[in-house]
Order: structure tokens, then sequence, then C-alpha cells
């Protein structure tokens, strides 16, 4: 008996069509990853803007050519596939589209976007996750099937998991996603022994800040910054944009209501998170600001942030950019509440009277230390900035 080679028995004629077909399917799977990948820049621009809802960007693509394109506005609505399919009018018939989460089945403020997507004649859903909403959680993609529209799932899951994370994090944990920002010396301080602390990064980076506070829904500090510094917390020299929510944390309410976040509260919004037993002339001469006051317990003369922070997951919130102090930086830390840190590096030293980073840990050995893991590191002007993750 001759044992042949089951491709080579096959003939000439049909390992061509085989090898065609295997390169349409790697060509396709390219292509889907292609237009996800763009589907995926149009979810970013909606970061820090579009909470309670997540970002979300849909692409939709007719004969290789797009048609249309969207990504959630502000507030949430209207939602990234409303926007594309709206471009696209007409030639949304016979299209497929790409959505970084899949399209909702829900009836909210407004219709199922899967519906909308049914009606429009789609024929193909690319979509990179699935929806952990219960409202959703794989109803969308249900939908679409049924209504015989091929759905291809999981396209470039782990970028769209990335930039939903805050989203998915309140959804699944009931908790905000927590960038801790660091901007320090060589040496690990932030200002010297007089409180000094302008400027320890040059320009560029302080620019980097003010994109790192557009893509956030929150920015937080302690009392402690906020009596030193006084700052404002809002974004600035970035053009027109969508101001995130500021958030104070002050147990007892000791930052002064005249400060610039007291001025400025009816025009961006200011949140405080105070001890129920603050004094009541600081929370009366605080609630005239305009500014939002949220009672967390303070068990031990702190407040919990645990608790502080799923109160502020309950209103929405799904990104927070902690700026500081020391103190609230450990606490964060110790409490396990920091889910990326970014810290940012100048070629300056200041010396061991100078104000540290971070508060006391607690530690007693090096075992006992937080460990992160380095996701990137870039030079901008003089100084470095380097993205860690839990690790």
């Amino acid at each position: 008996m001759i044992l042949t080679n089951s491709s080579a028995s096959c003939g000439p004629a049909k390992r061509a069509t085989t090898d065609r077909k295997r390169r349409e399917k790697l060509s396709e799977s390219e292509t889907d990853r292609q237009h996800m990948t763009h589907a995926l820049a149009m979810a970013s621009r909606g970061l820090g803007r579009t909470w309670p809802n997540p970002a979300v960007g849909c692409v939709i693509v007719n004969g290789g050519r797009i048609v249309g394109r969207g990504w959630t506005q502000v507030g949430g609505r209207p939602h990234a596939e409303t926007m594309a399919l709206a471009q696209a009018g007409a030639l949304a018939r016979g299209a497929t589209a790409y959505v970084t989460l899949e399209p909702c089945a829900h009836h909210g403020k407004t219709p199922p976007c899967a519906e909308a997507l049914i009606a429009a004649g789609v024929t193909r859903v690319v979509s990179a996750l699935t929806d952990p909403d219960p409202r959703v959680s794989g109803k969308g993609h249900a939908m679409l099937a049924a209504a015989g529209i091929v759905v291809t799932e999981g396209v470039l899951s782990a970028q769209a998991r990335a930039i939903n994370a805050g989203f998915l994090k309140r959804v699944t944990q009931g908790l905000p996603f927590v960038t801790l920002k660091l901007a320090t010396t060589i040496d690990g301080r932030i200002a010297t022994s007089t409180g000094e602390s302008r400027w320890i990064t040059g320009a560029e980076a302080r620019r980097y800040v003010h994109m790192l506070r557009m893509t956030h829904d929150a920015v937080m500090v302690g009392s402690g910054t906020a009596c030193a510094d006084d700052p404002d917390l809002t974004v600035r020299d970035m053009g027109r944009v969508q101001q995130p929510l500021r958030i104070l944390l002050d147990r007892s309410l000791r930052h002064s209501p005249d400060s610039c976040l007291g001025q400025t509260a009816r025009q961006n919004p200011v949140w405080i998170l105070h001890a129920p037993e603050a004094p009541a002339p600081a929370q009366a001469a605080w609630t005239a600001t305009g500014a939002r006051l949220l009672p967390c317990p303070a068990p031990d003369g702190r407040l919990d942030l645990t608790h502080a922070l799923s109160s502020l997951a309950a209103d929405g919130v799904t990104r927070i950019l902690a700026e500081g102090g020391g103190t609230i930086a450990a606490a964060l830390i110790t409490a396990g509440l920091v889910d990326e840190l970014i810290h940012l590096g100048a070629g300056k030293l200041i010396g061991a009277d100078g104000i540290p980073a971070l508060g006391s840990l607690g530690l007693k050995t090096l075992g006992d230390a937080p460990n992160l893991r380095l996701l990137a590191t870039r030079q901008i002007g003089q100084d470095t900035v380097s993205h860690w993750t839990r690790s």
C-alpha cells in the first residue's frame, strides 16, 4: 500500500482554493482588528465625559469603505451607534458595524442600540466586549443574532477593557477605577520643608497632567493638599473641554469655603466627603458655595475610603485621578484602592527634610510592600513619566 500526503493528493486546484480561503480568513481578521482599532480611538474621545455611561466607539463599514463613525457623547447620550448610524444613513444597509462594547438591549433614556442596528439593515456586528451591566450582559448580542445579523465577539477585547476599566469596575465591583498621580523629585519628595512645590516638574509634564484630568471623570485631593496649595483642579490650556468633577476629602471641613474650590463650585461641580460630625457652620458655609456635601463614616478619625469611593460609584463616577497629598495617597494604597499609578519624575533633589510623596504605609517587612508592574515609561520635556499597574 502506498501512503500519500492528503494535501498533496488533493491536487493543485484544490490546494490553491484552500490557500485562498486561508488568506481571506486572515485578511478578514486583520481587517476586523484595523476597524476595531479605529473604533477604540473613537471611544477614547469620550473618556471623562460620558459617565456614568461607558465610553464607546462605533465604526460602520460598507464595501470596504467607512460610511459612519461615532462615539458616546457628553453625559452618555447619544450613544456611539446612534451617531455612526446617523452619519451612515442608507449606506448602513448591508454594512458591518464595529462596536467597542456590546450594543445595549434595554430601554432607558434612549431606545436600545441593538434595535437601531437591526432597523438600519446592518448585516454584521463586530464587538470587543460583552457589557457586564445586568440589563445587557449578552442580551444585545442575542437580539442581533435572533434578527439574522452575524455577530463576532472579542476583537481587541484587552484594549477595549483598558479603555473602559472604570465603567467595568463600577458595574462589577461597585467602585471607581483610581489612578494615583505622583509628581516627585528623584529622591521622592513633593515639596521642600517649607511646603514649596511649584514647580517640581516642567511645563510639558504639567500639561500632561491636564490631559490626565481631561480623561478622568473626577480629580480628587485631600484637605492637606487643598489647604497648602489652594488648587482649582480644572483642565487648563487644552481648549474648550468638559471639566472634571472636583472631589475633596476633608473629614472636618477645615478647607476654607473662600478658596478656589469654594469660589468656583457653581461653575464646576465640587463634591466634599466629610465626617458626619464635621462642624455645622462649616457644612452650612460650604453648602452656600454650591458644593455638594457627602457625609462619610470616619470610625477611627479617618474617612472610610472604601465607603467613600463606593458612594461615588453609586453616583455614577467611574474614573478618578487622585492627585494627593501623601496621606491620602498612602491611605488609598493601604486600602487596596489604587488601580494604576502615574509617576512623574523630575531631575531635582530636595533631601530628607523635604515632604515625602507618601505617608506611612505601616510596613514591617519588605515582603509586605505593594508590588507594581511597569507598563510604560517615557520622557516628557526634562521629566520622565512612568505608568504602573497592580502586579
